[in-house]
């Protein structure tokens, strides 16, 4: 994420500049500033010479970038801010890169804690058996612990990523929705992009059902992708976007509320423009909530299981003496 940031932030601080899109990533090439993209942007070069668009051109890449990033890209071409959706994309990206990082530190040492604890704890008379050179078994009895953490570790990560069916993602959208603070800030972030890339589309002049569609698409969220699903038949049939939101519950009253009045007042990108920067700040607000409390629950699980083995241990060891003591 902090590389794309980076990389969207080069291409559009040099468009700004007055160069070309393929002279700027040219320049980008020679300079070799992203090593891990030069294959991507010799594509991209190759394809713009051809007469594609910026966006025609990546989505010709596949697997690069995704549809939120395509959709935004293409209505800044056809707005003619580009250089606007360049800068957008490397603020949004470099927003959910610094949350990331911040989830990465705030969970070093509670991992540590956890290892420290299987090691310590969870292995029944650890150090009697290093002592009695059983290295082996009990570097198995900890493997035995450790690695169902780390495939449910794995398999969490894999489950999460954007490039499952819609079938999947919906149920990870509802599964996340349950995790307190997390699924809020998924929430807020899906209107976020939503508000983005709607407003984009509308400024590029594209229909105002297509734009829903589009901007649904680009949210990233199942759950609004049905929702939209029927708008476009239904502002093609004379009824507008606020009309419909009333009958959907993915839509919060403050959402509804100032879409509906930009648009009986004429200043829907205005409004756009303030309900994105409000779910952003608040979707990361949140994010940054719950990694102060990730590690504070994965402290208190370490805790819990620690102070079950050391009661269990001492009761064990006053049973014992009273078994000997009735003897």
């Amino acid at each position: 994420m902090e590389r794309q940031a980076e990389f969207y932030h080069q291409v559009g601080m040099m468009t700004e500049a007055g160069l070309s899109l393929v002279q700027s990533l040219e320049s980008l090439n020679r300079a070799k500033v992203f090593r891990s993209l030069a294959r991507q942007i010799s594509q991209l070069i190759d394809r713009l010479e051809k007469g594609s668009t910026f966006a025609e051109s990546a989505a010709s890449i596949r697997g690069w970038l995704p549809a939120f990033d395509l959709a935004l890209l293409d209505s800044g071409e056809r707005s003619g801010r580009l250089d606007v959706c360049f800068r957008l994309l490397s603020e949004f990206y470099r927003q959910r890169a610094q949350a990331a990082r911040e989830v990465i530190r705030q969970l070093i040492y509670p991992a540590l804690v956890v290892h420290v604890a299987v090691f310590a704890l969870t292995v029944a008379n650890a150090p009697q058996r290093i002592l009695s050179g059983e290295i082996g078994a009990y570097l198995w009895a900890v493997g035995s612990v450790l690695l169902p953490i780390y495939l449910l570790g794995l398999a969490v990560f894999y489950i999460a990523q954007g490039s499952h069916g819609f079938a999947v993602r919906a149920l990870l959208e509802k599964f996340f929705g349950f995790v307190p603070l997390l699924g809020k800030a998924r929430r807020c972030l899906s209107l976020s992009r939503l508000c983005l890339a709607l407003d984009a589309l509308l400024s590029a002049g594209t229909p105002m059902a297509r734009s829903w569609t589009l901007a649904a698409n680009a949210s990233g969220s199942p759950r609004i992708q049905k929702a939209v699903r029927p708008f476009e038949s239904a502002i093609e049939g004379g009824r507008t976007p606020g009309e419909l939101l009333n009958h959907f519950r993915c839509f919060p009253d403050m959402f509804v509320s100032l879409y509906q009045n930009g648009e009986v007042s004429g200043r829907l990108d205005e409004n756009l423009e303030r309900l994105r920067t409000h779910y952003q700040e608040e979707g990361f607000r949140k994010l940054k909530l719950f990694t102060v409390w990730l590690p504070r629950m994965l402290y208190f699980f370490v805790l819990s299981v620690a102070a079950y083995l050391i009661i269990r241990f001492w009761v064990g060891y006053y049973e014992g003496i009273l078994n000997q003591t009735e003897f």
